[in-house]
């Protein structure tokens, strides 16, 4: 078997564990802990009960929730002068993937300086940063257990994606309850982003068997879950099948990393500032087609995981795209990238910042401009 390496925080996963933090944070060592959120997080009470654990344990804490849902790295400047402004020792992220990238953003610069775009690079981080313990709301990003940090360069307008061991949080906390806030539609554009992740790690470049026990467990979970969701089942056990099914699609992607899926949505959602499971939905069934030459196998075994039945590996591959676009139109989810406002003219210059997106790196089949180009003619 080849050499491969896991790596993973500590978990603490199951109902009530959000009261977990402040433990979490003190065995850290945590003394002033920065909290980072946003203003959908406070509205919806859970930050209380969070900034109730730190008290409960003798922390102080400095609260930032000016986190949009697509973080800029204008914002993660400013959120780097309040923590160093605060005399603050550790992070405690609170949220989805915005305020828990950001988190991430925040401790890369308060330890190691210097720009984001200076971490374009996979495992560019050569300074250790300050613990970081990640609450997650959603169950869409899997940044609460991942190497990843999307950011925003504002001024180019695309998505910087930094990769690096030392971005995974030191412990991270999955409490189900907090989905009980989110409704369908949320529920729904988190939870394929969610489908993404795991179909993208099963079939990347650098997956392992162990990343491929997480990431077909998770297609499973995530498409089980998503028809239920839509057919307004929620539950205490849907939410935590939801938060599962989060999980091992984080721990999948973040081992393995992703592929043109991400690196393409990265840079539409960050333009138009619109959920990434939107533009997934859009983009999924023609990035799989283009795959799939690379191999039929796993297509055909992810066509068995969201629930067809397999004769062979040809017919497993042929079910595969109409497995997911028969979920899709369950979902009623857009099909076409001019349904979420792009304009044609803008593929050229999104083209150009979507090949220097890491996640191209390990997708399965060699992909250049030109294929992307077309991608996204396809999807039109």
């Amino acid at each position: 078997m080849d050499v491969f390496k896991f790596v993973s925080p500590e978990i603490i996963f199951g109902p009530g564990t959000a009261t977990e933090c402040g433990l979490s944070a003190s065995r850290l060592g945590a003394k002033r802990v920065f909290v980072v959120t946003d203003r959908g997080v406070h509205a919806s009470g859970w930050l209380e009960r969070v900034l109730g654990s730190l008290n409960d344990n003798g922390l102080e804490c400095i609260v930032w929730k000016d986190v949009s849902p697509n973080p800029k790295d204008y914002e993660i400047y400013c959120g780097v002068n309040k923590y160093i402004d605060n005399k603050c020792d550790s992070l405690l992220a609170v949220g989805g993937g915005s305020p828990i990238d950001a988190a991430k953003a925040v401790a890369l610069l308060v330890s190691n300086g210097g720009k984001l775009s200076d971490y374009e690079e996979i495992d560019s981080i050569t300074r250790p940063l300050p613990p970081i313990v990640a609450v997650t709301t959603t169950a869409g990003s899997g940044s609460e257990v991942s190497q990843f940090s999307i950011i925003v360069n504002a001024p180019e307008k695309r998505k910087m994606t930094i990769v690096s061991k030392s971005l995974i949080p030191y412990i991270s906390i999955h409490d189900p309850q907090l989905l009980e806030t989110l409704n369908n539609q949320a529920m729904i554009y988190s939870g394929v982003h969610v489908l993404t992740h795991a179909i993208e790690a099963y079939v990347s470049k650098g997956a392992t068997p162990m990343t491929d026990l997480f990431a077909l467990n998770a297609i499973t979970l995530a498409a089980d879950s998503l028809r239920l969701v839509k057919g307004g089942k929620r539950s205490t056990d849907l939410n935590q099948s939801m938060a599962m099914a989060n999980l091992n699609a984080g721990l999948a992607f973040s081992n393995a990393i992703l592929g043109a899926v991400h690196a393409i949505t990265h840079q539409i959602s960050g333009w138009l500032d619109i959920p990434a499971g939107m533009v997934d939905a859009v983009l999924l069934p023609h990035v799989v087609e283009y795959n799939l030459p690379a191999n039929p196998l796993k297509y055909a075994r992810i066509a068995e995981a969201l629930g067809e039945k397999v004769t062979s590996v040809q017919n497993g591959a042929d079910k595969v795209i109409p497995a997911i676009k028969n979920l899709f139109a369950v979902l009623e989810l857009p099909d076409k990238l001019s349904d979420l406002g792009i304009n044609m003219k803008l593929y050229p210059l999104l083209a150009e910042n979507i090949t220097k997106d890491i996640c191209l790196v390990t997708n399965p089949m060699n992909i250049g401009l030109n294929d992307v180009i077309d991608l996204l003619g396809r999807a039109c």
